[in-house]
């Protein structure tokens, strides 16, 4: 008995008027890099749409080029797409942003596309909608975090991540709702960490809330025969044997409330998807999650790329029942998997000589100076130039400053008086806005002009949500040698959207001072140049709230100091950086008032994984920064 091979159809809907309806063969690869794009909207789903556009084009273009339908290549093909009965949506991407009165949720698409080759330009896109998307996704979370904490305390409270998760479905905001993807997904790259389960769904990476396999219905694919694209591997069944880059992976199905196995798994749905995938060759992605407490929650989910189903087998479990066995094998050429990077900075901070015997230069360059060790490392050369500066741990101001009023808000001594911690009403929380700049778990909610924690005139505990920067450097970070930057310094923790990295510290010098010693050159830190404008809608929840009104602060006077650091300095000297930078900066008071003399804090603008390099924007072209103002390369 012969199998009838998945075909390549194209979306019901078309193009333009005149675009045939002919099947794309299954070795097409839809091109997203087109140099006649207009350049990106500010506006989040105007800036996907171009992208989307620019897909709908190349598809077009190649249902011109070919008129029959070619049997599957198992390596390279697009795969089976679903003709829908229903009649199709007027637009397909469905990404609006004026109309936000809560709708009937999108269908997920029964249409499976392969999307390759985007280019280094249409990666770009995709990684900026993707992050975008996240930044609503986490806002609109921590927002009704905080709402709830308002709400009478009697209550029975929902989970606000499955709460925001449904209101951006409500509003079309999931991505990949239109189509679903094989192999890659555009914009998400292997290592990116996610807190919640749900958030996998809202980018479009695995479509189910609970089952550990996504796959397409039989009765929705072209050929009736069911489909899988993804996975969850979290040792949910307890005949799972994950090994890395080849995992034993238990079909689903069989169990009891309490997973246990109580009868035995049957080859249908989702382990009958992954049988067919097996057979067409067709790989999954996989996520894998597990247990790693954090201030966000107990649990992470990690995408570690793309594997190919290579054998599957019926078997006797070790409950008695009998169990699906999926051998799946990692395919090659693809970035180290996250978990194993997650695995290998976890074993750094508790025993690092037993994973890199060499290479360490020093295991606190602070000198015990910061609340966690600050590491120096280099393979690379013989360099060990940060050991030739004085560590300061906090920002040193001109004599008068730490006491001066003249130029601030008022005297120290006149703080709150919460001596259980600041709450709603508290003159700090005036200060600000009239809400904190952080939630309950110390992160960054949006960005402000600047800060006011508490300070020593406030009676609140150090425990006060409102005393953040002040606590001083929490996570473990490392001072690395790189060919391609230098000096450059990483996390060996994740680090959350949000979350306090350091100060960025050096002798500060009034303008005078500053004219002075730029006499021959300039070499100084000016605060006032550090750029973040890429996160000025960070908080924004225009998308998901018609009658949404971004809080608005009064504006500061300009930062008018600059930063000596030629002999004194942090770890934060080193951040390499970048136009496309992962940190950001927030001015902060919580030791003095004058407005003209903030701390420069820097935070996680983005879910960071372990090891990834830290970029901050100086303000500066890329032409610029070499080498005038490399200050620490």
């Amino acid at each position: 008995m012969t199998s009838h091979i998945p075909m390549v159809i194209p979306k019901p809907e078309p193009v333009t008027d005149s675009s045939p309806q002919t099947p794309i063969p299954p070795s097409s690869v839809f091109n997203f890099n087109n140099t006649t794009q207009s350049p990106l909207d500010p506006n989040l789903y105007t800036e996907f749409n171009n992208v989307a556009e620019t897909f709908r084009s190349a598809f077009a273009q190649r249902l011109k080029r070919h008129e029959d339908v070619t049997v599957l290549d198992s390596l390279t093909g697009a795969i089976v797409p679903v003709p829908e009965e229903q009649d199709p949506d007027p637009d397909p991407v469905s990404y609006p942003s004026q109309s936000l009165k809560p709708r009937k949720p999108q269908e997920r698409s029964s249409e499976l596309v392969r999307i390759t080759d985007v280019g280094p330009e249409g990666e770009r896109q995709f990684r900026e909608v993707v992050r975008k998307t996240r930044m609503i996704y986490d806002s609109l979370r921590i927002f009704l975090i905080l709402e709830e904490s308002r709400e009478d305390l009697g209550r029975r409270r929902g989970r606000p991540d499955s709460k925001a998760a449904s209101m951006m479905k409500e509003r079309f905001l999931w991505l990949n709702r239109d189509k679903r993807i094989v192999g890659s997904i555009p914009g998400v790259q292997v290592g990116d960490i996610f807190f919640f389960r749900l958030e996998l769904c809202v980018m479009g990476l695995h479509g189910q809330t609970q089952a550990g396999i996504d796959y397409l219905i039989g009765s929705r694919s072209s050929n009736g025969e069911p489909i899988a694209t993804s996975v969850i591997v979290s040792g949910g069944y307890e005949d799972d044997d994950d090994q890395g880059d080849v995992i034993i992976y238990t079909g689903h199905g069989g169990q009891d409330k309490l997973g246990r196995q109580a009868e035995h798994q049957k080859l249908e749905g989702g382990n009958l998807a992954m049988e067919r995938s097996m057979y067409y060759g067709i790989e999954v992605r996989v996520v894998r999650g597990f247990k790693y407490e954090n201030s966000v929650s107990s649990k992470v989910y990690v995408y570690d790329g793309l594997f190919r189903i290579v054998d599957s087998w019926f078997d006797v479990g070790k409950s008695g029942f009998g169990v699906f066995k999926f051998r799946l094998e990692r395919i090659g050429g693809q970035v180290e998997m996250g978990t194993s990077v997650l695995k290998f900075a976890k074993t750094l901070k508790t025993n690092p000589l037993s994973v890199r015997p060499s290479g360490y230069i020093s295991f606190d360059i602070s000198n015990r100076k910061e609340n966690s060790p600050v590491y120096l490392f280099n393979d690379v050369d013989d360099d060990q130039e940060p050991l030739y500066y004085e560590y300061l741990a906090t920002t040193s101001f001109p004599r008068g400053i730490l006491s001066s009023s003249s130029s601030g808000g008022g005297d120290n001594a006149s703080g709150c008086g919460c001596v259980n911690g600041c709450g709603s009403g508290c003159i700090c929380e005036t200060k600000n806005g009239g809400e904190f700049a952080y939630d309950y778990n110390g992160n960054l909610i949006r960005m402000r002009p600047l800060v006011h924690e508490c300070g020593p005139g406030c009676k609140c505990p150090p425990t006060c949500r409102n005393r953040v920067t002040q606590k001083g450097l929490r996570s473990r970070l490392e001072v690395f040698r790189s060919v391609e930057t230098g000096w450059g310094v990483r996390c060996l923790d994740i680090l959350h959207a949000g979350a306090f990295i350091c100060e960025y510290v050096g002798v500060a010098l009034t303008r005078e001072q500053a004219n002075i010693l730029t006499m021959n050159g300039d070499t100084l830190v000016y605060p006032a140049r550090f750029c973040s404008d890429r996160w000025k809608d960070w908080g924004d929840l225009s998308q998901v709230f018609p009658d949404y009104e971004r809080p608005s602060y009064p504006q500061i006077p300009p930062v008018d100091y600059a930063m000596d650091v030629s002999k004194l300095r942090n770890v934060a000297c080193y951040i390499s950086h970048s136009n496309d930078s992962n940190v950001i900066v927030q001015l902060v008071l919580h030791d003095h008032n004058n407005l003209m003399f903030p701390r420069v804090m820097l935070f996680a603008a983005e879910n960071i994984p372990p090891m990834t390099e830290l970029s901050l924007d100086y303000g500066v072209s890329d032409d610029e920064w070499s080498p005038k103002l490399a200050i620490c390369n």
